[in-house]
């Protein structure tokens, strides 16, 4: 996955707590905030789920337009 650079404005604290936490875990600051904002999306969660998911590509968007329809025909 391609990287980019951000400038982010966080409060001291905030810093300081990654830049110990970096510490401890032998990490770089970038890589502690990624994984928390990931952890935070769900991303993280949605990863593993697909990565055990042994569905085609093709089943998933079939599934995922019949959830879609079927939520669509809830709210009408």
């Amino acid at each position: 996955m391609a990287k980019v650079r951000t400038t982010l404005t966080v409060d001291e604290d905030v810093l300081r707590a990654v830049k110990i936490v970096a510490a401890r875990a032998g990490k770089g600051d970038s890589q502690v905030i990624e994984e928390a904002l990931r952890r935070d999306l769900g991303l993280d969660l949605l990863e593993r789920l697909w990565s055990r998911n042994r569905m085609s590509e093709e089943d998933a968007m079939a599934l995922a337009i019949e959830a879609q329809q079927a939520a669509r025909a809830k709210s009408h």
